[in-house]
């Protein structure tokens, strides 16, 4: 079975109806795909050794996503919606896609393993580091929290 290559990704992030399309691949780096259980430990009666671990709260951790700085200001214009407009808290949907080698009909590649992503809210935008001495790409990026998050492999 081949390992996947984690440079070969791309993420999707879209209104519930998925008829609006907000933003689609284009990015440098997704970091943050973790999602964390704190168990609850409970004591027992008789039981004086050790304890009962139960189920707790799931985490998700924050989602970074960076890219190249482009004319595009989609995820800027979502960030000030959400902040400042009248649309506080308009969440979105999205993907996230590891891409495999195979390619359909059409020459693109298909995904392998998707981790889906439901109320992502932006809760912080960073703009580029500016240096008159700089020499690589401005990157830009954005902080996401979300409200659940699933793993689907095609045909599993």
């Amino acid at each position: 079975m081949a390992e996947f290559i984690p440079f070969r990704f791309e993420v999707n992030l879209y209104e519930e109806n998925q008829e609006q399309l907000l933003c689609r691949g284009l990015f440098s780096e997704v970091s943050g795909l973790e999602i964390t259980m704190e168990p609850r430990a409970i004591q027992v009666g008789g039981q004086n050794w050790g304890e009962v671990q139960r189920v707790g709260q799931t985490r998700f951790s924050p989602i970074v996503l960076k890219r190249g700085v482009t004319e595009l200001d989609d995820l800027w214009k979502w960030f000030d919606a959400t902040t400042r407009g009248s649309n506080y808290g308009y969440r979105l949907q999205g993907n996230i896609n590891i891409l495999g080698s195979e390619v359909n009909d059409d020459g693109e590649a298909q995904p392998v393993m998707t981790w889906n992503m439901s109320g992502v809210l932006p809760t912080r935008f960073k703009g580029p580091d500016l240096s008159s001495t700089a020499n690589q790409v401005a990157i830009e990026e954005v902080t996401l929290v979300l409200e659940s998050l699933t793993l689907e492999r095609p045909g599993g």
